[in-house]
């Protein structure tokens, strides 16, 4: 074989090699939109499920339109300061846990939902360390509630068991009011978060959305 061959022969495995590689590529790309297609729709019904769940509620509640976080002011659980729960926030609990459990471990959405998460948030006064370990106690308070003997016994309540966990987040994350000062009634809250299996995908691509607007 010459050698203008041999250079012909290797730029041609080189040429077939690269084809190979841009189609499997694609085909990874194209599966990677589907499935966080599919997240971000599961997501979606999700908290389309949760606003048709509490949509006639007195529950002082936000649900979030983008994530689905449902955000409760720290007054409605605790005092000023105290990690005990007060006897009105039990009993929002009470009505709050229940519906918010079967719409996630519902047979609709119990095989994708990974983790439900609650998270004690507070305002900036006070150091850190000091607003780290209140907002722990809190969002540990609202677990050790749930699990309680006197809560009243609700479908799910084992399978929860397993993925719930609890956060403390400090003052990381306030709350601002449209001037961009902090708000400290907002800022002082507790927030019930979900994650879906696989949840990076999604991360991923909304904060892809996000950079594309800013």
């Amino acid at each position: 074989m010459s050698y203008s061959d041999l250079m012909s022969a290797l730029l041609l495995m080189f040429a077939l090699f690269l084809m190979v590689n841009i189609l499997n590529n694609q085909k990874s790309m194209e599966e990677k939109d589907k499935v966080i297609e599919e997240l971000i729709g599961v997501k979606s019904k999700i908290i389309q499920e949760l606003n048709t769940a509490f949509s006639d509620s007195d529950l002082q509640m936000e649900v979030d339109p983008h994530t689905g976080a449902i955000r409760f002011s720290s007054g409605v659980f605790f005092d000023y300061n105290s990690s005990g729960i007060s006897d009105a926030g039990k009993q929002h609990l009470q009505e709050f846990i229940p519906q918010y459990i079967n719409v996630l471990l519902s047979d609709q959405f119990r095989d994708h939902v990974s983790q439900v998460i609650v998270e004690g948030h507070t305002d900036n006064e006070g150091t850190y360390i000091y607003n780290l370990e209140l907002s722990q106690n809190r969002s540990l308070s609202v677990v050790k509630e749930i699990f309680s003997d006197e809560f009243t016994a609700f479908q799910n309540k084992e399978e929860l068991r397993k993925i719930i966990t609890s956060n403390g987040r400090s003052f990381n994350e306030p709350i601002l009011n449209e001037n961009g000062e902090i708000n400290p009634d907002k800022s002082r809250r507790v927030e019930f978060k979900f994650r879906l299996k696989d949840e990076e995908l999604i991360d991923e691509i909304e904060q892809m959305v996000k950079t594309k607007h800013e």
